[in-house]
């Protein structure tokens, strides 16, 4: 009879260089993707792809030929605009066919412009910022209170960190002592069309989730093996959640949409595509 670790979706030993590798052809996709659409939001898709590699090619027990198996861990992508990001990586791993990629946003396409759980993969509906931590502080309660040893990953921008509900959420994961809920803050330091600083100052912002009962670990967010490291690590933790506080550039790989909000969420024009895939190559 299979185990579970036979199936493809288990951790399939990859060294970081072959993460790096992945990374890289999945930032092609995730233009590419954008580009066919003529909207969609780049910046925050490359900003998270490293983070997203790590999960997905390493540290998430889940299944991509039965995406509901109730042992998966969880993940759960809050800044729901950056979907792109998601959806080439489930699509790598064999959620649904590649085909399905250049559907994006359009009508009665799979791929819409937030992510919903008609995708296979999708756990949650996403739409208004600063609700996918309470999401996950639920659906890590739902885990206790069943006996389950799932885990539950959720992946916030640091830009959301403004909406109160978050605050809550850390509150209320903390007074409950979740140590199966591991969080990410995407620390890009950009939010739609400025700098986060510019519209609410965050620092010092590891010191705030740990006044909150968390435990924090910081690491260079497109560094993989740090943030592979730190995920184990989160794994590892007892009677309290986990934050790992990444340290991102918005547009992460394309030289003209690094640390530019332009690209917030703006599709590439055909010469900025040219650019960007000649980078990317």
């Amino acid at each position: 009879m299979a185990t579970r670790s036979s199936v493809s979706s288990r951790n399939d030993g990859h060294t970081t260089e072959e993460l790096e590798g992945i990374a890289r052809e999945l930032r092609r996709d995730a233009i590419e993707v954008i580009y066919q659409a003529g909207s969609g939001h780049p910046g925050g898709s490359l900003s998270e792809m490293d983070i997203l590699v790590a999960l997905y090619f390493d540290v998430l027990r889940h299944d991509s030929v039965d995406p509901k198996w109730p042992d998966r861990d969880r993940f759960i992508l809050s800044k729901g605009h950056a979907c792109p990001g998601l959806y080439v990586v489930l699509a790598k791993r064999g959620y649904f066919p590649r085909e399905e990629l250049w559907g994006f946003r359009k009508t009665g396409a799979m791929l819409q412009g937030h992510a919903h759980p008609g995708t296979p993969g999708v756990e949650m509906n996403s739409g208004s910022l600063g609700q996918g931590l309470s999401f996950a502080v639920g659906t890590a309660l739902a885990a206790r209170l069943s006996e389950k040893t799932y885990k539950v990953y959720a992946l916030l921008g640091d830009g959301e960190c403004d909406e109160g509900q978050v605050w809550e959420a850390a509150m209320s994961a903390s007074h409950y002592g979740l140590s199966n809920l591991i969080a990410i803050i995407d620390r890009n330091r950009i939010q739609n069309d400025r700098f986060t600083d510019d519209v609410m100052k965050l620092e010092p912002l590891a010191s705030k989730w740990r006044a909150f009962g968390w435990r924090v670990l910081e690491v260079d967010g497109h560094n993989i093996g740090q943030v592979r490291d730190a995920l184990r690590q989160a794994g590892r933790t007892r009677n309290r959640p986990t934050m790992v506080l990444a340290r991102t550039t918005k547009g992460r790989g394309v030289g003209m949409m690094e640390n530019n909000p332009d690209f917030h969420g703006r599709a590439p024009t055909k010469e900025e595509y040219d650019e960007a895939m000649k980078e990317l190559s």
